[in-house]
C-alpha cells in the first residue's frame, strides 16, 4: 500500500561533490556494500559469529594506522567491567586532565583490541590519558550491562578526579552510552563531568529521525534495527538510558559538542539532540561535515582533521573551565 503522505522521489545519481578534497571524494567514490543482514534475534550463536566477522573486519582497518605517536598502555577492571588506559607520549605527568571514551560498534561490536585501537585515535586526537570502556555486549550481555560497566568506570575516575577533570565521549553506540550515562550520573545525584562529546551519535534506537529515510541508500549503512532489539532485550527502544535523545534535559547535562554528515544516517539524531539541549538551556555546538557519510571519509582527510581540531579546541577550552 502506498502511503499518501509520503513525499515520492525519483530514482537519481548523486554525484561526488567536486569542492571535495582528493581523499574525501575517493572515499565517496567507492561502492556501498549492501551489507548481509542480521541474525534471526534468537540464534545466539550466529550472532556471535556475525560479530567476530565484523570485528575481524574493522580491525583489519585499524591494523593499517599507526598512531602518530607511541602510547602506553594498560588493562583495567572495575567489578565485571573491563577497559583500558592510554598515555600518548608526551602527556606530562600532572596533567590531570582524562577522557573517557566509549567505542561505536551498532552496540554489538567494537570489544578487546578493536576497542583499544579506537580508543588509541582518540588518545592521539585530543593528546590525553584515555580510559577506554571495553563494555560488555549482547548477545550475552545485553542493556543494562554495558551502561553499567560505564558507570563503574565513570565512579571509578571520580575516586581520583575532580569533575571537571573529566570529559566523557563516544562516537555512533558510544555516544549512545554516553548520553545514556550522563543522563544516568544526573538521575544518581553523581556530579557531572565537564563536558560530553557525542559524534555521529546513535541516540535514537527508535530511527524515528527523517535521516533514516532521506539518507536511506545514500549512507553505505542500512536500519540497525535487528541489532537495537537485541541490545535492548525487551527494555523500550525510547526509554531514555536506551535511547537518550529522549531523556528530559532541563534537569541537567554538560556542555556538549555534536557531530554528523549531511549523507550520515544519524544525521536527524545529531540535529534533533542539539535543538532539545539548546531548548533546554544547555550549551551545544552541532558540526556537520559537507558529504559525510556516518564514519565520514575513513580517517585522513582534511575534513576530518579540521573537525578533529575543532573537537580537541572544544575539550581544552571545558577543561580549563571555560
Amino acid at each position: 500500500m502506498t502511503d499518501s503522505t509520503a513525499l515520492h522521489v525519483p530514482a537519481r545519481d548523486i554525484p561526488v561533490p567536486g569542492h571535495m578534497s582528493p581523499e574525501a571524494q575517493a572515499w565517496l567514490a567507492m561502492p556501498r556494500a549492501a551489507g548481509s543482514g542480521y541474525p534471526a534475534l534468537d540464534d545466539a550463536e550466529a550472532w556471535r559469529q556475525y560479530i567476530a566477522a565484523s570485528d575481524t573486519m574493522i580491525m583489519t582497518m585499524y591494523m593499517h594506522r599507526k598512531p602518530p605517536v607511541p602510547c602506553t598502555y594498560r588493562d583495567l577492571s572495575e567489578g565485571e567491567a573491563r577497559g583500558y588506559e592510554i598515555i600518548p607520549e608526551g602527556v606530562a605527568a600532572d596533567d590531570r586532565r582524562v577522557y573517557l571514551d566509549i567505542h561505536g560498534g551498532a552496540l554489538i561490536m567494537g570489544a578487546g583490541e578493536v576497542c583499544k585501537a579506537m580508543a588509541t585515535g582518540s588518545a592521539c586526537r585530543l593528546g590525553v590519558r584515555v580510559v577506554a570502556v571495553d563494555y560488555r555486549m549482547p548477545p550475552d550481555h545485553p542493556y543494562p550491562a554495558g551502561l553499567d560497566d560505564c558507570m563503574a568506570f565513570y565512579k571509578a575516575l571520580l575516586r581520583d578526579h575532580a569533575p571537571s577533570e573529566i570529559i566523557v565521549g563516544g562516537g555512533s553506540a558510544g555516544a549512545n552510552l554516553a548520553g545514556a550515562l550522563l543522563l544516568r550520573i544526573r538521575d544518581e545525584g553523581l556530579p557531572l563531568p565537564a563536558a560530553a562529546v557525542l559524534s555521529s551519535p546513535e541516540a535514537d534506537l527508535t530511527e524515528s529521525g527523517d535521516s533514516f529515510r532521506t539518507n536511506a541508500g545514500i549512507d553505505g549503512m542500512g536500519t540497525l534495527m535487528q541489532a537495537n532489539l537485541l541490545y535492548a532485550a525487551g527494555a523500550p527502544l525510547d526509554h531514555p538510558y536506551v535511547s537518550p535523545l529522549f531523556g528530559d534535559f532541563s534537569k541537567g547535562f554538560p556542555p556538549t559538542f555534536l557531530t554528523a554528515g549531511t549523507r550520515d544516517l544519524f544525521l536527524s539524531n545529531a540535529v534533533r539532540f542539539h535543538r532539545k539541549l539548546r531548548e533546554a538551556g544547555i550549551e551545544a555546538e552541532l558540526h556537520i561535515l559537507e558529504a559525510a557519510a556516518h564514519g565520514a571519509f575513513g580517517g585522513g582527510s582534511p575534513e576530518e582533521a579540521e573537525l578533529d581540531r575543532e573537537t580537541r579546541l572544544f575539550c581544552e577550552r571545558k577543561w580549563a573551565g571555560n
